[in-house]
This record gives C-alpha cells, structure tokens and sequence, in this order.
C-alpha cells in the first residue's frame, strides 16, 4: 500500500471512508442551499401564488421573514446525511462488485454500464433512507402554519398519516432520484476522462492535487446540469405529494398536469399555449441549485477523500 494513503482500494476502511466522505459532502451541500430548495418547492406546488424566483423570495421574507428561509434544514441535514454515506459508500461497493462480474476487460470497455448499474442500485437503497426526511421537508416548507421545526414537524406528520404517509413519496422519490444519480455518476465519470484528455493533458503522477480538484468541479457542474433536466418532472410530483396530506401518487400527477393546472376541463390548443408547464415549474432556480450543489458536493467529497487519506481512482 501507499504510505500516503491510509486505506487500500477496496478494503473495509475504504468504503467506510467513502461513505463518510459522501455523508459529509452531501449533508454540508444540501444543507447550504436549503434557502433556494425552500423557494423551488414552494414555486412548484404553488404557482398562482409565486410569479417567479425573485417574487418567491420578496413574498416569503415579507409574509414570514428572513429566517424563514431556514425551514426544513434540519430534515434534509438529517436525510442528505444517511442519503450520501449510502450513495457514496455503496456506489463504489457496487461498482467493483459490477467491475468483477463483468471481467476486467469488459468492465473497461462497458465502464458506463458499470456506472449507471452501480449508480441505479445505490440511490434505490439510499432513497429508503432518504424519504421520511424529505417528507417531512418538504411540508414544513410549503404548508402555511402546520410547522417551523423538525420536532413540531415529526409527530405531527406521523399522527396525520402514519408510517406509510412518510413513504408515500418514496416511488416518485426513485423515479427522480435514480435517473439523477445514474447521469450524474455515469456523466461525471466520462466528463472527467474527457476533461483529462483535452483539457489538463497531464499523466496522473504530474497532477497536482488542486488540479485534480478543479476538474472535479468542472465534471460535477456539467453532470449537475443534465441531472436535473432529467429528474425535475419526478421533482415537482414529490413536491406537490408531500405539501398535502393525503394526496396519491396519480392524484398528485392530475393536480399539477403537464400544463400546470388541475385538467378538470377540456382546454384547448391555445389554453395549453398559454399555460404554464407545471411539471418543469421552478426549473430554472433547480439547474442552478443542482449544477451549483453537484460540482461543490463532488468537490467536497474528493477533498474529503484527500483529508481522510483515501485513495481516489
């Protein structure tokens, strides 16, 4: 082993490192932008209510004040905890395991396979975890008077709907959640590789580790911004189940419809051009949450990796 590693690829202490490096990265980034997911929730599930990023910001503070802004941080610390030492962790546990199975030489030739299998399995497991804390975040964001903190927040929820009312939004969570992780592991993977190639154009030993870093970066804004064109629609509809209590998963789908409004009327060729489309609602303020959370997440979780001693791949 390397003397200045502290860990070998693939040994116990690796993927535990791993684990904590992504539970740090993603409970810090998350956590960050709290501010910014509060208002993209509230302009998803209430549009009439909420123009645009801007206005959101200006009502909330007006009608609730600065501090406002805070709510539902300890949900998602708590979340995008347990969420990113399982995404992590068992992401590189599956992507050697998925590396054997396939055989050196074709795990090389069929790498992206391995990355969008590893990155699927991962977040599927991971979303378990994930989805009461997102629950629970997103009500306290988006419902007027029902609660400002986690310990309101956690009883209540529980009394109103039980055990399965803080996993009802765990389907769309997958569905939003597992194409996302899957573009960003397999995008960032390749874009790295990319990046070395034209961009940096140095071997691995004549790297500095700032370099490495930055290209880091560099990989993770670009997968971000794919991840969350693919996954926004599954976005809204966790949104918009989660801010009412009793909502189905199809009733949810109906509520917000690919137009933006209930469909409780035929609408015509000119409504629908009219009408906002209420799936990618709240797009915008989203590519920048999440192109600016992945590049500083993946950007945490390789310095991370450098501070424990872990050796990166």
């Amino acid at each position: 082993m390397n003397h200045s590693y502290s860990c070998e690829i693939g040994s116990v202490k690796y993927y535990l490192y791993c684990g904590i490096s992504g539970l740090l990265s993603c409970a810090i980034t998350h956590t960050a932008v709290v501010p910014l997911d509060l208002i993209k929730c509230r302009l998803q599930v209430k549009p009439q209510k909420y123009e645009n990023l801007i206005h959101a910001f200006q009502v909330t503070i007006a009608e609730e004040g600065i501090f406002s802004l805070t709510k539902g941080w300890a949900p998602t610390f708590i979340g995008y905890s347990l969420q990113g030492f399982g995404k992590f962790g068992f992401y590189e546990i599956l992507k050697n395991f998925y590396s054997v199975v396939l055989g050196e030489q074709n795990a090389y030739l069929y790498r992206t396979l391995v990355y969008l299998l590893a990155s699927a399995s991962t977040e599927f497991l991971a979303d378990v975890a994930l989805a009461p804390w997102e629950a629970i975040k997103v009500r306290i964001q988006t419902q007027d008077n029902w609660a400002s903190t986690l310990q309101q927040g956690l009883p209540k929820f529980y009394a109103e709907e039980g055990l399965a009312g803080l996993y009802k939004g765990l389907v769309p969570l997958w569905l939003r959640q597992i194409p996302y992780t899957m573009m960003k592991f397999a995008c960032f993977e390749r874009t790295k590789e990319v990046l070395y190639k034209y961009l940096l154009r140095k071997r691995r030993e004549r790297r500095t580790k700032k370099e490495e870093l930055g290209i880091t970066f560099l990989a993770g804004y670009i997968a971000g911004i794919f991840c969350a064109i693919i996954s926004h629609p599954a976005d809204t509809i966790v949104s918009k189940l989660n801010n009412e209590k009793g909502l189905g998963l199809f009733d949810a789908i109906r509520r917000v419809g690919f137009a933006g409004n209930e469909l409780k009327y035929k609408c015509t060729k000119l409504d629908y051009s009219r009408a906002y489309l209420g799936l990618w609602k709240g797009l915008g303020p989203r590519i920048f949450i999440v192109g600016t959370l992945s590049a500083i997440q993946l950007f945490f979780y390789d310095t991370a990796k450098v501070i424990l001693g872990v050796p990166r791949m």
